[in-house]
């Protein structure tokens, strides 16, 4: 057999083989072939349509984009001989999704694609693991992009925030008492007018799970959200949950996910009360992040019009594999105009928790992919109705610190030629982050029947998804396509410039050490453009196309 490319791992770090994985043990894996055309002008294409008013965009069906770039079914036929000579089920195969899921032994399943499965112990994790590439048989090496889920390592972490009860006294100043939505609304000047009616707004939530792959949390209780928005004042927004590769809404303790899921939902309830809510939940495990995202990018019964996703890792931790295929997604979203918002992260520009520090600075991904939205944090404090001071996020490491920078692994995208993004760690002109950034201090989360007061960019990431959602339903009222991909015009229209309060105070250096990010006139890597006005954002949105998009400001 063939290696496929990207899909080499090593073990984490700290983590020893600690035994082999029970032979009988059924798992699941996730194949991902490539695209029925070999399209080398189709990133060209989605950004030359990207960089036009949404006036004059024509995005495709999920029907269209299924035929010219879903899979080919005689690749996956291929596929499906592959697994009926190694005895192997199928679960699902799909030509949007350019996926089949199959289920076998582990015994079957190393054999299949010639790996040994370990089981691999650290202090923080036990989890099943692979060393080494993929491989499979000579006829597939062109089919097969990537193989997902062999190994369960958990892909990707929600920081540890500081999470403390509201109503213990703050220990900074009042204002990290927290804003509540309705507060951030107003200062954000969103339209009072618009609540997201109907719009679908998807939320990723991936579930913990333990060594044999099983679903141990990570949920909302649905008495927490009426608990929520009775005490808002508010009607219960519409909200349900869908399991995608044996995920499951399972809130379980207070140790777990469930306090960001819940915030998750609490905040695009408060924020665009009238959109369909659909959370979207699959195992923490590289195979579920990509099934999460393409089940969420093409569902074709809710039509998700925005993708909210507060998960991430640095970009070092995943695959080759894995950054080709999420932004292979994400391009699918582009091209269906679905807007797809990213948190950057809360261990600011090292991007890593204390201990797993490398002196080194990094990004975090999918925000770093060109096709995200990458949402940073600021710490907003209001006088009255206005905002008297909106600074970079930067707790330390008590509470956390935007993250932002140069991506080592993706380019510099075409928008952002026009803005001083400098070099990547490694020297490269790559993809520079966040994009946009919005308050990430001190929001309010009912969980367990208790109030908790939460920091990140991973409440970043739903406003922006809820605001994103109130400008397309406007959009929608007046016949308009909505907003899609908006990095290109961020950057790009004119109107946009004035949309954005500049964020020009502050770093994003958690613990003093890297000297890197610094806030400042036009982009920087702590906030990107700033934070939003949303009825400015709407208006230049809804404006005439005539204002062609220039370039975007320099430093």
């Amino acid at each position: 057999g063939k290696p496929v490319a990207g899909s080499r791992r090593i073990s984490l770090r700290n983590a020893k083989p600690a035994r082999r994985v029970d032979p009988k043990q059924r798992i699941e894996v996730t194949v991902r072939v490539r695209s029925r055309h070999t399209d080398a002008e189709w990133e060209t294409h989605l950004m030359e349509m990207s960089s036009r008013h949404p006036r004059e965009r024509t995005y495709l069906s999920r029907e269209d984009l299924a035929a010219r770039r879903g899979a080919d079914p005689l690749d996956l036929a291929k596929v499906e001989t592959f697994a009926h000579v190694h005895h192997l089920t199928i679960l699902e195969a799909s030509v949007p999704k350019r996926t089949v899921r199959l289920s076998g032994t582990v015994a079957e399943l190393e054999k299949a694609f010639g790996v040994k499965l370990k089981e691999y112990t650290s202090s923080e994790v036990t989890y099943r693991g692979r060393t080494g590439p993929v491989y499979v048989p000579n006829e597939l090496a062109e089919v097969v992009e990537g193989v997902f889920g062999l190994d369960n390592r958990p892909m990707t972490r929600r920081h540890k925030r500081v999470v403390r009860l509201a109503t213990r006294k703050p220990t900074k100043q009042a204002a990290d008492r927290g804003l509540s939505v309705a507060q951030l609304k107003k200062l954000y000047n969103f339209p009072a007018s618009l609540d997201g009616a109907g719009q679908c707004i998807a939320i990723i939530e991936l579930n913990a799970t333990d060594a044999q792959g099983n679903v141990t949390g990570t949920g909302y209780a649905v008495s927490d959200l009426e608990a929520c928005f009775k005490k808002l004042g508010t009607p219960m927004p519409f909200v349900s949950a869908v399991g995608v590769a044996g995920g499951v809404n399972k809130p379980s303790s207070v140790n777990t996910g469930d306090i960001e899921t819940t915030l998750d939902v609490e905040i695009v309830g408060a924020a665009a009360p009238g959109a369909k809510i659909v959370v979207y939940f699959a195992p923490n495990t590289d195979a579920g992040f990509v099934e999460a995202v393409n089940a969420a990018v093409h569902d074709t019964l809710r039509n998700p019009s925005v993708v909210s996703i507060s998960w991430g890792m640095p970009e070092e931790y995943a695959t080759d594999q894995f950054l080709k295929v999420m932004n292979e997604i994400l391009q699918d979203a582009a091209a269906l105009g679905v807007t797809v918002c990213c948190e950057t992260g809360d261990h600011g520009s090292s991007d890593q928790p204390p201990q797993s520090r490398d002196g080194q600075p990094h990004v975090e991904f999918p925000a770093s992919s060109p096709f995200a939205l990458a949402c940073g944090g600021t710490r907003l404090v209001p006088s009255h109705a206005a905002i008297q001071s909106e600074t970079v996020w930067n707790g330390g490491d008590q509470t956390g610190a935007s993250g932002g920078g140069v991506s080592n692994k993706f380019p510099r995208p075409k928008y952002q030629t026009d803005v001083n993004v400098g070099q990547s760690p490694q020297g490269i002109a790559g993809r520079g982050l966040p994009d946009v950034s919005g308050n990430a201090v001190g929001y309010t989360a009912l969980v367990y029947g208790k109030e908790l007061s939460v920091f990140g960019t991973s409440a970043v990431a739903p406003l922006w998804a809820s605001l994103i959602a109130i400008i397309n339903q406007d959009m929608f009222v007046n016949k308009h396509e909505p907003v899609g991909f908006l990095n290109p015009l961020i950057y790009g229209l004119p109107a946009l410039r004035g949309a954005f309060n500049d964020i020009i105070e502050g770093d994003n250096d958690i613990d003093g050490k890297l000297h890197k990010y610094t806030a400042g006139p036009g982009w920087d890597p702590c906030t990107g453009m700033g934070s939003p006005n949303v009825t400015k954002l709407l208006n230049a949105l809804k404006g005439s196309p005539a204002q062609k998009p220039g370039g975007g400001r320099k430093k």
